[in-house]
């Protein structure tokens, strides 16, 4: 478990009730880059400075010896979550980014560390609806 404090952040540029959802289904990936915990936060972590995101927090779970682990990386623009099957070389990436964070980029750095052979994204746009005030 690792906090980071951040620096004055203006909250205009972070906070904004808009962005992108990626969802990433990925397979075919070596399943020894599926396991480690440590790894996949480092991963997680990197990829979400490469968006331009600033880490809150994160948790990592491995669920025994040569199992999967499910992560989370908390965001001032929200939040990366990954759950592996190492046994059927499956990884899924929730990648959800409001403000300036371009969550394509943490999803580049996430597929060139796993080497998926496949994947396939869908990507929502997620907007704050008036409230009729």
């Amino acid at each position: 478990m690792k906090r980071v404090a951040l620096p004055e952040l203006a909250p205009a540029a972070i906070h904004q009730p808009a962005g992108q959802h990626l969802l990433a289904d990925l397979s075919g990936i070596a399943p020894q880059r599926l396991r480690d915990c440590a790894t996949l936060e480092s991963l997680l972590r990197q990829a979400a400075q490469a968006a331009g995101a600033h880490v809150l927090f994160s948790h990592f779970h491995g669920f025994g010896t040569g199992l999967g682990v499910t992560g989370v990386v908390l965001l001032a623009e929200s939040h990366i979550t990954i759950h592996t099957w190492p046994e059927d070389g499956y990884a899924a990436a929730d990648i959800f980014m409001c403000g300036s964070a371009q969550p394509e980029l943490a999803l580049a750095v996430i597929e060139q560390a796993l080497a998926p052979a496949s994947r396939q994204i869908s990507i929502i746009e997620r907007r704050a609806q008036p409230s009729g005030k």
